[in-house]
């Protein structure tokens, strides 16, 4: 679903029935350019992408207290330094973001990836262009529509299985929306009806919220990559306890999502 050749990034988008390749880079610091696969796009067209790429990197947010509060904390002040400018990668999709947050819950990173990889290949529209498949997202009135073994015959467990598709039924039938949650706008409100969900528990919720309805005070706390995360920067020689990483993200009051969404970034061994 995301492709990175040349320095670009490309990811396929559908706006309103039309399959559309987007081409994201940058050739200076303060900029994002942006090509589309479509000549001649409608005005229509072209919003709807400056609205996806505007939430796809969270560009409404302002960094400032950020890395002000940063600065000042021990466990952030470096990581922050080494990777000023990260914005949260969002995922717009609510019904993305959930099913991703579902297929991850309990297993490695590499098998989640390789449960997405043929959900999406599975189910999800492409496109191809001198060669190259470009995958997007099932969309959730498809699965809706689904059984549970047409989920286990890609590994997926039957729980699993029954979350998702529960999800997209109750999405298919108007019951959950990202408006909807979006209306209450109180953090513990759109939690509590997120945890409702058949399937979502705190660490779901707290992940949708962090990475669709971008919540900057959204934590998942019990993620294990941060808790590895934490421990290496705190140089520990086990991980540190659900109490000990509520002590020390006081200072993060407001921009939990951040400085997790930083915690994770620091893992990576290599940058990108």
């Amino acid at each position: 679903m995301h492709q990175i050749k040349d320095g670009y990034l490309f990811k396929l988008i559908k706006v309103d029935g039309d399959l559309i390749l987007l081409r994201i880079g940058s050739k200076t610091i303060h900029s994002i350019e942006v090509a589309l696969s479509m000549s001649n796009p409608p005005e229509i067209i072209l919003e709807a992408v400056k609205s996806y790429i505007w939430e796809l990197f969270d560009c409404d947010r302002e960094l400032g207290d950020f890395y002000e509060v940063a600065s000042n904390d021990d466990i952030l002040k470096e990581v922050v330094a080494k990777y000023y400018g990260l914005r949260m990668i969002c995922i717009p999709d609510l019904f993305e973001a959930l099913t991703w947050a579902i297929m991850g819950q309990q297993i490695n990173l590499t098998f989640a990836y390789t449960l997405k990889k043929r959900f999406v290949e599975q189910f999800g529209e492409n496109l191809t262009i001198e060669g190259e498949t470009y995958w997007l997202f099932p969309d959730f009135t498809k699965i809706a529509h689904l059984h549970v073994d047409d989920l286990r015959k890609l590994q997926l467990t039957s729980r699993k299985a029954e979350y998702i598709i529960g999800v997209a039924k109750l999405m298919a039938r108007g019951e959950l929306s990202k408006e909807s949650l979006l209306q209450k706008q109180d953090y513990q409100q759109v939690k509590k009806s997120l945890m409702s969900i058949r399937g979502v528990g705190a660490w779901t919720a707290d992940y949708v919220m962090m990475k669709c309805l971008q919540f900057p005070d959204a934590f998942p706390i019990a993620d294990v990559g941060l808790h590895q995360a934490l421990k290496n920067q705190l140089g520990m020689e086990r991980k540190p306890t659900i109490d000990e990483i509520m002590e020390r993200s006081k200072n993060w009051e407001g921009w939990q999502a951040y400085a997790t969404f930083y915690l994770w970034r620091s893992l990576y061994k290599k940058t990108i």
